[in-house]
């Protein structure tokens, strides 16, 4: 949109237009939406509202305050139809199905980080798990080409030292190309000067061989750092939620990975709650992750989605104790982090530094420990460092030199 003559203004500024960017995911994230539609129309009421992305494709109808509502396909056409509206202000609703719908490239502009460039390179998702609305809003699979992807990391290159791949399931890049995302992340490595590739989430059963060799090749380009859904550590749920393996499955590949890579950090998302999950089968979950020592949790209580067969289960968990044993798992996430982190203390690694504030500049480590150096160091660079000390919840690193014998 810069690109095309608009510029980005804070949220206390008077503007033209004001973009909400919706998620669909649960009941919270949508309502966020709708709460956000109505206090700027309240707030700026001659502010042009333009409502985009998964939340606008599966509910429309709810959505009439707005002037423009795009849906998940229509999302690239924002500026063509913000100006048209600016012409004749008519209101838009353009919502269509989503089969055979083709990769939309976001491509590499400008990021809001100085530290980190995000690429995404796959959308949609064929999996259908039980409790998810994703397909439903976002379509079937489908990648950007190889050529492009190479294109735009040679652009980014050119300006950050670490890019994030993203993607629905980045796992299941290609496969319209014939290309794996272990080949195509060879190729970057091969073809471009990025300091460091990192993946955004990954998905257990399309972390194959050939990613693990890869990461074993360039252990200094590639984060050490896997974040594997895991959803419930509780195989009667797992069966339910139609997620495709189990408990056994999980934990034996995350131990072949740790076994063969050395040091590498692995995280999940892991949801309390599900419909029919007893205070057993929750006791199971706790009990499997803390077998599996995993670096932090991403713990979602979960939210009924119309439309998905989770939504109709019998035996739903009462939301407060869904809420409970939310807090439970994010416990637990804290004491697995403290565990983890202080068995990193006294070894070396490289962050991109981020930000600066109170004396100390914070970066990520490769397997993404958030670190404060103290001292202003250059924005964006990789700085390599020494793990010191694990104080009050936050890990402390100090500069270090680099000999040509490293």
């Amino acid at each position: 949109m810069m690109e095309k003559g608009w510029e980005r203004v804070g949220f206390e500024q008077m503007a033209d237009a004001a973009l909400i960017f919706t998620c669909a995911v649960t009941n919270t994230a949508a309502a966020k939406s709708r709460k956000m539609l109505h206090r700027i129309r309240r707030q700026f009421p001659s502010c042009i509202t333009a409502v985009v992305g998964c939340y606008a494709q599966i509910n429309d109808g709810l959505l009439e305050d707005a002037d423009i509502i795009l849906g998940s396909r229509e999302k690239s056409s924002l500026v063509e139809v913000l100006e048209q509206f600016l012409r004749d202000h008519q209101p838009v609703r353009m919502v269509d199905e989503l089969a055979g719908m083709p990769f939309e490239p976001m491509l590499a502009s400008s990021f809001d980080t100085h530290s980190r460039a995000y690429l995404k390179i796959q959308d949609g998702c064929n999996q259908f798990c039980s409790y998810c609305i994703i397909p439903y809003a976002r379509g079937r699979e489908r990648s950007m080409a190889p050529d492009t992807v190479i294109a735009q990391m040679k652009k980014i290159s050119s300006s950050y030292q670490e890019t994030v791949l993203t993607g629905i399931h980045t796992g299941r890049y290609g496969r319209e190309y014939g290309i794996s995302l272990a080949q195509l992340m060879e190729r970057i490595l091969r073809e471009t000067s990025i300091g460091r590739l990192r993946i955004s989430s990954i998905e257990i059963t399309e972390i194959d061989d050939d990613l693990i060799s890869l990461m074993e090749q360039y252990p200094d380009r590639i984060a050490r750092h896997l974040h594997i859904p895991l959803q419930s550590g509780c195989d009667e749920i797992l069966k339910a939620m139609h997620r495709p393996y189990t408990t056994q499955q999980y934990y034996d590949r995350i131990e072949e990975i740790r076994n063969r890579l050395g040091q590498v950090s692995i995280s999940c998302d892991l949801m309390t709650g599900f419909p029919n999950e007893s205070e057993e089968y929750h006791q199971q979950a706790m009990a499997f992750v803390r077998k599996c020592g995993f670096a932090f949790l991403h713990v979602f209580p979960f939210s009924e989605r119309e439309g998905t067969p989770a939504a109709s289960m019998p035996n739903p968990v009462a939301v407060n104790v869904r809420k409970q044993r939310a807090k439970q798992a994010i416990a637990l996430s804290q004491q697995l982090s403290e565990i983890y982190q202080k068995g990193r203390i006294g070894q070396k690694d490289i962050i991109v530094a981020e930000t600066y504030k109170d004396g100390y500049t914070t970066g990520y480590t490769s397997d993404y420990i958030q670190v404060h150096v103290k001292g202003k160091l250059p924005q964006g660079k990789m700085i390599p460092v020494i793990l010191e000390s694990y104080e009050d919840g936050k890990m402390y690193a100090k500069e270090r030199e680099v000999y040509e014998t490293e």
